[in-house]
């Protein structure tokens, strides 16, 4: 008897349909074909023994098993429970012919019957849909992540005995449901983090500001303990709030990477990834044999934080250049290339020498000459000139710390935020994938960023007085129009370009000599 059930593949951040053909005829053999790799032909034994455990068994004949198409690699476990369900009916053992046909079934088979949960059980809820599928049969742990697509019955199933006996005896599973508007604003809010616990620092709170209104990178430099991991973690706390549409994107991502918690729904804030500096670059912009999301695809419509950028190989670092303009990261293998999502806030940290207190105003550095620049000279060039704004972060003193003045929290400093990001969604309504200040181009700069004379001559001596590379002209001025859209002003004002200048520290002739 020939049957067929239906899964789901992984490519990139999206799921590709699989057909299982299961035909029994009278012989001995079992065979899978259609190239599968270990994990799933190791499938027989956790079938065998799991149907075992329920009063089923492979029966002892000739089993073919066609994963089509055979042209793709299928990989992993997930495929157990549709092998299994494939085969039991394929034998006559249960009833389902006909029923099991509307549903996508997908699970790891545990040795007593037991279902674990899977990775990409939402781009397999959304590619369902597509195909006009009644539903999908799951492991429970990951049915509230397929619920959040409407229109689709999501099962959510603890063993197997429970799908056998949906296809044979008709004992239905309760779907599982839930209100995508709800989830998504229970916890649009929720962070960890806040500016209200942070003393001092006013400079560091208004260049995080700036950064959040515009999208601009940022880098923070200073001492040891002088606080910068803490600001950069409240990061997202003032940015602009998920809209659905990017909490649906993000989920997706973190779905295929296997990374969303068990019975979790939708990520409705922003990611915050800050990994090690022992990360390898596949790590990192995501690859591998079968590609899989990196770092900066799981930070993607949130923050990406390195802390201790020197230490970084120079390799992870160079091959974030590409992602960081075109916001997409491409992996190509000899068959196919996928494409990761990487639009994300850079944030970096590191200290200013190797002993971390140049320019410290209370610890003398012991640095030395020559030393701090070739410690700068680890980050390259190119990947400075793809962060907008540098700043220095001093310690705080014992009199700011000790201060028990109320401080503004993340909540103000987010509608400020939001008000100048409404500005640049209006300034670039007519401009095709530009959001926000610091994805504008070279030639949109001189459109949407003229200055007064005054204002030329400024930035001019600036320049010249202070020693200020030629890219930092364009990121000056990209900085000075966020500037002014935070002060609600259609100008950029004198005032607004001095405190752009301001924020291109490592730019100067002085730093490090």
């Amino acid at each position: 008897m020939l049957i067929k059930t239906y899964s789901c593949a992984l490519m990139g951040v999206a799921a590709i349909p699989i057909s299982i053909e299961v035909s029994i005829e009278l012989g001995v053999n079992f065979m899978l074909v259609g190239l599968p790799d270990s994990a799933v032909k190791e499938s027989q034994q956790r079938i065998d023994t799991a149907l075992r455990c329920h009063g089923y068994k492979i029966p002892i004949k000739k089993i073919v098993i066609n994963m089509a198409p055979a042209d793709i690699r299928k990989e992993g476990s997930a495929y157990d429970l549709t092998l299994a369900i494939g085969i039991l009916i394929a034998s006559e053992q249960i009833q389902g012919a006909e029923k099991v046909e509307d549903y996508y079934i997908m699970g790891e088979l545990s040795l007593d019957g037991k279902l674990q949960p899977i990775r990409g059980a939402l781009p397999v809820a959304i590619e369902a849909r597509k195909r006009g599928k009644k539903g999908v049969i799951l492991p429970v742990q990951n049915a509230r992540e397929a619920a959040i697509v409407s229109d689709i019955e999501v099962l959510g199933v603890e063993n197997i005995k429970q799908v056998i006996d949906f296809f044979n005896a008709d004992i239905p599973i309760d779907p599982t449901k839930i209100n995508i508007h709800d989830e998504f604003q229970r916890s649009l809010n929720e962070y960890e983090f806040d500016f209200s616990d942070v003393k001092g620092q006013e400079n560091i709170k208004r260049a995080l500001e700036i950064a959040a209104a515009g999208g601009h990178n940022v880098i923070l430099i200073g001492s040891p303990g002088s606080g910068k991991t803490m600001l950069a973690k409240r990061l997202p706390s003032i940015l602009p709030p998920l809209t659905l549409n990017e909490a649906l994107e993000t989920t997706k991502i973190h779905s295929v990477a296997g990374k969303m918690s068990r019975y979790a729904s939708l990520i409705s804030v922003r990611p915050f990834r800050a990994p090690h500096h022992t990360i390898s670059d596949v790590a990192l912009v995501g690859g591998g044999q079968h590609p899989q999301p990196g770092e900066i695809s799981l930070a993607h419509n949130g923050v990406l934080f390195l802390d201790e950028l020197p230490e970084f190989k120079r390799t992870v670092l160079e091959v974030m250049r590409q992602p960081l303009e075109d916001r997409y990261v491409s992996i190509a293998r000899s068959k196919y290339s996928v494409d990761f999502p990487a639009s994300f806030m850079f944030v970096a940290a590191m200290n200013p020498c190797p002993c971390g207190n140049y320019n410290n105003p209370k610890v003398p550095c012991t640095c030395g000459q020559g030393i701090v620049q070739k410690y700068l000279n680890k980050v390259s060039g190119p990947l400075m000139d793809r962060i907008d704004i540098h700043v220095e972060v001093v310690p705080v003193s014992h009199a700011e710390l000790a201060s028990v003045v109320p401080v503004e929290p993340s909540i103000k400093i987010r509608e400020r935020v939001i008000a100048a990001r409404m500005l640049q969604r209006k300034r670039f309504e007519k401009v095709e994938n530009v959001f926000c200040n610091a994805q504008m181009s070279s030639k949109m700069v001189r459109t949407y960023c003229t200055i007064s004379k005054e204002g030329e001559e400024r930035l001019k001596f600036a320049m010249e007085k202070l020693g200020l590379s030629a890219r930092a002209y364009d990121r000056i001025l990209k900085v000075a129009r966020t500037i002014a859209d935070v002060n609600n002003s259609m100008n950029i004002e004198i005032e607004h370009l001095s405190e752009a200048i301001n924020f291109r520290s490592l730019d100067r002739d002085s730093w490090g000599k």
